[in-house]
């Protein structure tokens, strides 16, 4: 990786201070040749997909589906009709609360999440909830926030149908042990979803080794584009469930009387994809494949053990999650009284970029017996002295209070 691979890093914000990004998990900044990869692909061959016998139109398709292949290698997914392209990790759940939902659980039927989930992971299943009158099953966590898997099995019933964790969450930082996840879930007979929108940018993802039934990430916190995530689901799976929505390209045969459906991934995958996109995300898997997971994975574990030695140097500081063995690339802190939202904002003005709020998971702040919390959440670009400037930057704001 260089540093002119994301011109966006050497800006000045406010005319003044040098961009310090540290908003990650929300999303990631793009490389350069993501860019111009979709910007290529709309100067020189852009064409509705599958749908024309004409050059662009194969060409586009031919471009289409090499980014399934380049998704289906990056999950080591065992076929492409496993890879459906999606908006992101929000459709990709809400893909299978409708779909699975609707196939396999009836009212009083269970669904299995955390306390440390995000709101996708949440919603979705009470608006089945209100549709179908399923019931939603909590894990706990830990006080330092880790799921508590004695608790996780005790939860099994006989009207369990589906478990849908996170790999990470994207408050904590916690790493789920989603291997021993998966494996107790099928030892009852139940199939598992796993969120990885904060484990793809960060560590391999192997589907067939962690055995899962349904996978999901999105694009945009890859280093790719906005607008394209991917569901990863078992084909015995997917065979079984009904569309997700009704149009083009995901049809065989439509009459008055019947529509039957086409094969998979199409099924799944009604209307016009977004086909720029898909070549983007291809280009960014690319771009981290390339740069390799153990130097990624070495670059943000010194980089996140060295912001948290760091961040407990100021006084009042607060760290939520566990210690850094069982940590991911994300820290979120309080600082005495001061509250998030003057944090960030006074942070902002000397440049640097941090998330705050509830971050999209008010159960686990409610968990926490907190409002929220200010987020800093690493990338493979950024460095030590990111992390100096991250903490200078507290000081400042902790003496102005």
């Amino acid at each position: 990786m260089r540093w002119s691979d994301f011109p966006i890093l050497e800006r000045k914000i406010y005319d003044r201070y040098p961009l310090v990004y540290l908003d990650n998990a929300a999303t990631t900044q793009k490389p350069r040749q993501v860019v111009e990869a979709m910007t290529e692909e709309y100067f020189n061959v852009n064409a509705n997909v599958h749908r024309g016998v004409h050059f662009l139109s194969q060409k586009a398709t031919e471009l289409h589906e090499a980014s399934r292949e380049t998704v289906r290698r990056f999950l080591n997914a065992r076929s492409t009709s496993e890879i459906v392209f999606t908006r992101g990790t929000t459709e990709s759940i809400n893909l299978v609360a409708s779909c699975f939902g609707q196939a396999f659980m009836k009212e009083g039927d269970e669904v299995i999440v955390s306390e440390m989930e995000h709101h996708s992971n949440i919603v979705s299943w009470q608006l089945l909830q209100a549709r179908q009158g399923i019931r939603l099953r909590v894990c706990p966590i830990t006080d330092d926030g880790l799921l508590r898997m004695d608790e996780f099995e005790r939860l099994f019933s006989e009207r369990t149908k589906l478990v849908s964790l996170t790999h990470v969450s994207n408050v904590l930082g916690t790493v789920n042990p989603v291997r021993e996840i998966v494996r107790i879930a099928h030892e009852h007979g139940v199939p598992v979803l796993i969120d990885g929108a904060q484990s793809t940018p960060h560590m391999p993802v192997d589907v067939q080794a962690i055995d899962c039934d349904f996978f999901a990430f999105s694009g945009h916190k890859i280093y790719g584009p906005t607008g394209i995530g991917v569901l990863y689901g078992k084909e015995k799976w997917l065979d079984r469930i009904p569309p997700y929505m009704g149009g083009g390209e995901m049809i065989k045969t439509v009459s008055f009387e019947k529509t039957t459906f086409n094969d998979l991934p199409y099924k799944f995958e009604a209307g016009t994809p977004d086909y720029v996109a898909s070549t983007g995300l291809a280009c960014a898997l690319d771009f981290v494949s390339e740069t390799g997971f153990d130097a990624i994975q070495a670059h943000e574990h010194d980089l996140t053990a060295y912001a948290m030695e760091r961040l407990m140097e100021v006084d009042g500081m607060k760290i939520f999650g566990p210690g850094i063995d069982a940590h991911d690339a994300v820290i979120s802190f309080q600082v005495g009284n001061i509250h998030h939202l003057d944090m960030g904002t006074l942070l902002d003005r000397l440049g640097i970029a941090i998330r705050t709020g509830h971050h999209c998971a008010e159960p686990l702040m409610h968990r926490l017996g907190i409002e929220g919390t200010c987020r800093a959440s690493f990338a493979l670009y950024n460095t030590r002295k990111d992390v100096d400037a991250l903490v200078d930057g507290i000081e400042r704001v902790r003496q102005m209070f």
